[in-house]
């Protein structure tokens, strides 16, 4: 799996993920620049589902517990009104460094 970086990009952090888009769950990888966010899938056909989020795009992020009891769940509100949920393990983690980058 391979991401093309823009100049002076740098990784910050990177996790398996799996997104939850409205039609079906796709396994990735969500990788956290100091220029934006990532998810990118492991799987040629679903890449379709790949995602690019500028800092400047994003409202809010909020945290849900998967199957109602895992908390597992990172959900990242854009200001055009999208939401992008995403399970991912240390989400706490995730959530404090996206909330400083917005």
């Amino acid at each position: 799996m391979v991401v093309d970086l823009k100049a002076n990009e740098l990784v910050l952090k990177a996790g398996d993920s799996n997104y939850f888009a409205k039609d079906k769950n796709v396994d990735g990888k969500l990788i956290l620049t100091n220029q934006r966010v990532y998810f990118k899938t492991s799987e040629n056909e679903n890449s379709s589902y790949n995602l690019e989020i500028l800092p400047g795009d994003i409202q809010e992020i909020l945290y849900f517990n998967t199957l109602k009891i895992f908390p597992n769940g990172l959900n990242i509100k854009l200001r055009e009104g999208k939401e992008l949920k995403f399970k991912i393990g240390k989400r706490n983690t995730w959530g404090k460094v996206l909330n400083r980058i917005y």
